[in-house]
């Protein structure tokens, strides 16, 4: 028996440490009560290292705290988006008084002027100075507060770069709030809608409305994402929009998909070198995370020029890949490949042979640099 309870103990331990979710209470001056926060650290989170992680502030989180750290997590351990830490606000009998908006002007007022204090100038404050946030942050609300959040978008400097809506019972001005706002918009802003085709008949009238405003504004700045299942209700329509929003948001932080290589990388009229640099560095610059560019966005690449037969950029690709992975042989496989399309053979075979010290790596080995630059031996007799 006394093995068993250790066993349990022991599995309840790993588990807490792979999750790292505490529950603690917060005391609010602007609230003037307690009122209790959940929050989830990433895996292997560590307060003594210097990297950042983006942070979702999850409203509504006495039920919708799960829903988004459970999609964080399985995420960001297959590396489709970056580790995150994840704050949930329990709101239960609270919700309505947290959410009040005035009906004249459809802006916060009272209780719910105090709630939106307390995000702001508190609780962000507070996870800010606790834990290593970046700069990258998305609001997370359903029904009331979906509409809720929307309200930070409107300030001079919004507090999220990224805002999932689900199911928002809006008020009535803020289709206008939002079209005006997000048209002018000067930084990246993220936004994704979602709703079902059973929902609440005056949230799908409204949902219909902000899609057609937002779908035709023209800005280079807004990443606008939409969706209305067929299935499900408005209780069970945040299963199926999470995990979509997170796809769809952090889009760029993901490999290279067949659709992008087939739509984009092919249909370049410039380097394809320069789209996977871009790539990267627009992953620094929204999460401020410097991600090591992965071997099947260079296999992607590389696929594009042997296609395309711009075999020219196979010199800047050798050079990316040596900054990379300098112990492996993709660099010099690269510029290999350069000189023996542009018509140096005796350089191409001297490269080939030259990597014969490196680390193989993506199906690129010590036998194929040989084979080839025996290939080119044989050929021209050196």
């Amino acid at each position: 028996m006394k093995s068993v309870f250790c066993f349990l103990l022991f599995v309840f331990s790993f588990n807490i440490f792979e999750a790292q979710v505490i529950y603690e209470p917060f005391q609010s001056n602007k609230l003037g009560a307690s009122r209790e926060i959940k929050i989830q650290l990433p895996r292997g989170y560590n307060s003594d290292v210097k990297k950042t992680y983006p942070l979702f502030v999850v409203l509504d989180g006495d039920y919708m705290f799960e829903t988004v750290a459970g999609n964080v997590d399985y995420f960001s351990y297959w590396e489709d988006m970056p580790e995150a830490i994840i704050v949930g606000v329990n709101q239960s009998e609270k919700r309505e008084d947290d959410c009040l908006y005035s009906e004249q002007n459809s802006l916060p007022i009272e209780s719910g002027a105090n709630f939106f204090e307390f995000i702001g100038a508190e609780l962000i404050p507070y996870i800010q100075n606790k834990y290593r946030v970046g700069n990258f942050k998305v609001a997370v609300g359903h029904g009331e507060t979906a509409n809720f959040i929307n309200y930070y978008l409107l300030k001079q400097q919004p507090l999220f770069q990224g805002y999932i809506v689900i199911s928002p019972e809006l008020a009535p001005k803020m289709n206008t709030f939002l079209s005006e706002r997000l048209t002018t918009f000067e930084n990246k802003l993220f936004y994704y809608l979602a709703a079902t085709a059973n929902d609440i008949s005056s949230i799908k009238s409204g949902v219909e409305g902000l899609n057609k405003s937002l779908s035709t504004i023209e800005n280079k700045n807004l990443f606008y994402y939409f969706n209305n299942f067929d299935g499900g209700s408005h209780y069970s329509v945040p299963t199926h929009a999470i995990p979509k929003a997170l796809e769809d948001i952090f889009s760029v932080f993901q490999p290279i998909s067949k659709d992008q290589y087939k739509e984009e990388i092919l249909k370049l009229e410039t380097s394809p070198v320069e789209y996977l640099v871009e790539k990267y560095k627009t992953i620094n610059d929204l999460f401020g995370i410097e991600k090591q560019i992965l071997i099947n966005d260079f296999k992607a690449i590389e696929a594009a020029i042997e296609k395309k037969e711009e075999f020219q950029y196979f010199e800047d690709l050798g050079k990316l890949a040596r900054d990379q992975y300098p112990e492996t042989l993709l660099g010099n496989y690269y510029l290999a490949r350069f000189y023996e399309e542009n018509g140096e053979p005796k350089k191409a075979m001297r490269t080939y042979q030259s990597g014969y010290s490196f680390e193989e790596i993506g199906g690129i080995t010590k036998d194929l640099m040989l084979e080839k630059a025996d290939a080119i031996k044989a050929d021209f007799g050196y």
